[in-house]
């Protein structure tokens, strides 16, 4: 079995594997780098993943999901047909493409992966990427930072102690590590980041200005109409990416919308000094994070032996020029910014596999120190947020601390997990509600409750207790409305396999169908062939034979079997496609026989 690393990425997500002591990408079915982190349900509740999905979005916008790794760890919900499907879902169905992809390329099975997630990612978003791994089939080896992983890429071939900065802007959010690379170390010292700062937003504004264009000009607003605008916002993004290049670019829509004399097209060129006008505070708000980790780090730009631009947005020219603005430093380009997570998580697998790299520095293999984004916090009197685990606090770390009731006899203390940097409870993120029951009735402050915060190598939280009075481990029950439950992970397995079985009935249907068609059109070449030689009872048979396999094909087209109202449905389309599968290859094999003798007349002329 191989291991793979997965850059689960806002816009495009990217895998690779080490072969022979080498970072190899996968390429997808498709047979490109990265695959499209969108998902999409046609009419008949056929699962669309990657390009097939951004293909349709224009006629399907509603049904067509994009930009999901910004609602990780949140209660959103995609509503088809229905059915809510949580974030984890939709990044799962990604992921299991992403995983059959491997497992095609590469020739064997795939479980064990790495997976990606921005530096800022809290305690939730974290959880939720291993559920969705989970959801895919996949055993979750780690979860790591991406900016560490685009590090320990760098650092294969850069072994030379230094410290880098890497500046990771992707399609949803931003990141900013500062890393020290030593002997066979890479450690992080210090992290910061936006994780509502990314290409998208870049997008938003070209969107909003071709949308502004657009109804200066033709007097029509399509704000409302969801197949334009899907329109207009993939040509946005077109047009960044050309800018990055060019100097001007021209966006041409035609027949984006009805107006009243006809039909009226979108037409607007747009200069990238426009675009860096409208953008600039978007790029701006790179630099307080930039400031805030080097702070943290306590060092200067000027001790920076090299900078990493990672993320595709990196590639705008602002963007590389605001970099050297605040670092004084040219920014590196030894690295792919969209392939180089996925590599350093694809070694980073390899080393949690005990594979032989041959690529990393004397000594063995890189021992990767991260650290944790964001600070924990415990709310206490008066709504404060007491803080327990400093951000930038190297992982694993295990903490503990002795706490009290604060009313007399209380039978069971309410713990609220806060992370964030904010001194009010109210301010900052909730992760979870720790209640500790069974304590020992006793005046106010006089149990002793020991509460032992871990925090693993993944950078996610579980807690412990212990009543230091009686001895005795006292249960905690996290209760998280975000955050799926054993329960509904493994309904979401079922639901993923299921749909997994049904995608290869639908796709062997088609495979016979084909066969079916090609049979036909070799038995109508041997009739016109060798007709004449063949007694006519023999070609009545044939013909029979033919009409009958032309009737199951004429009978409908593909069988969608993908049920919209539930299980039962679904299941109950899978089993007739099913049939209807076996009464095609039936047919065949009757039509084959009959034909034989025609068949190879026909061959020997």
């Amino acid at each position: 079995m191989a291991t793979i690393g997965i850059d689960l990425g806002t816009t495009n997500s990217c895998m690779a594997t080490v072969e022979g002591g080498k970072t190899v990408v996968i390429p997808n079915a498709e047979g490109e780098r990265t695959t499209p982190s969108v998902v999409a349900f046609s009419k008949d509740g056929e699962r669309l993943v990657g390009n097939v999905a951004c293909r349709q979005a224009a006629m399907n916008a509603g049904r067509t999901f994009a930009s999901v790794k910004r609602h990780m760890g949140t209660d959103w919900r995609a509503d088809v047909d229905g059915k809510r499907y949580t974030p984890q879902e939709l990044s799962a169905m990604v992921l299991r493409k992403m995983r059959q992809d491997a497992e095609a390329y590469l020739g064997t099975s795939v479980t064990d992966a790495v997976i990606t997630v921005p530096a800022y990612f809290n305690d939730m978003q974290r959880q939720a990427t291993k559920d969705a791994g989970r959801i895919a089939g996949l055993n979750v080896l780690r979860i790591i930072n991406e900016p560490t992983a685009a590090a320990l890429a760098y650092g294969l071939d850069n072994g030379t102690p230094q410290k880098v900065m890497v500046y990771d802007l992707g399609g949803g959010t931003f990141d900013v590590s500062i890393i020290e690379i030593g002997e066979g170390v890479i450690e992080v010292l210090a992290t910061a980041g936006d994780n509502h700062l990314g290409g998208d937003d870049f997008d938003e504004r070209v969107a909003d200005h071709l949308l502004q264009e657009f109804k200066r000009a033709s007097g029509v607003d399509v704000r409302h109409d969801p197949a334009a605008l899907q329109r207009v916002r993939e040509a946005a993004r077109e047009a960044k990416r050309d800018l990055s290049a060019m100097a001007s670019t021209r966006v041409n829509l035609p027949f984006l919308a009805q107006g009243s004399a006809g039909p009226v097209h979108l037409d607007v060129e747009l200069t990238r000094s426009a675009f860096e006008n409208m953008t600039r505070d978007l790029v701006e708000r790179t630099t307080g994070p930039v400031q805030q980790a080097l702070m943290d780090a306590g060092i200067a730009a000027s001790e920076l032996g090299q900078v990493l631009l990672v993320g595709g947005s990196t590639r705008m020219p602002a963007v590389q020029a605001h970099v050297r603005a605040l670092t004084g430093k040219e920014p590196s380009s030894s690295i792919n910014p969209d392939e180089c997570v996925a590599a350093g998580a694809a070694v980073q697998g390899s080393t949690l596999s005990n594979a032989s790299l041959g690529i990393v520095p004397a000594g063995g293999d890189i021992l990767l120190l991260d650290v944790i984004p964001l600070s924990l916090s415990i709310e206490t009197v008066g709504g404060v947020a007491t803080r327990l685990i400093e951000r930038n606090t190297t992982l694993p770390v295990h903490y503990s601390q002795v706490f009290s009731t604060a009313a007399a006899f209380q039978t069971s203390v309410e713990v609220r997990v806060l992370q964030g940097e904010r001194p009010m409870a109210a301010d900052n993120k909730v992760i979870g509600n720790f209640r500790l029951k069974g304590i020992k009735r006793a005046p106010a402050g006089v149990p002793q409750i020991e509460v032992t915060f871990d925090i693993d190598a993944n950078g996610i939280l579980t807690v412990s207790a212990k009543d230091l009075d009686t001895g005795k481990e006292q249960s905690i029950t996290i209760t998280d409305t975000e955050r799926m439950s054993d329960a509904e992970i493994e309904a979401a397995i079922r639901d993923a396999e299921q749909y997994a079985a049904q995608d290869q009935l639908r796709r062997d249907d088609l495979a016979v169908r084909e066969e079916a068609q090609r049979l036909l059109a070799d038995v109508d070449r041997a009739l016109g062939t060798a007709g004449k030689q063949l007694d006519k009872e023999e070609k009545k048979a044939i013909k029979a034979d033919e009409a009958a396999l032309r009737k199951l094909l004429d009978a409908r087209p593909a069988r969608p079997i993908f049920g919209k109202k539930g299980k039962d449905v679904a299941q109950d389309a899978s089993a007739a496609a099913g049939s209807d599968t076996a009464a095609l290859r039936a047919a065949m094999e009757r039509l084959r026989q009959s034909s034989a003798h025609a068949r190879d007349v026909a061959d020997a002329q």
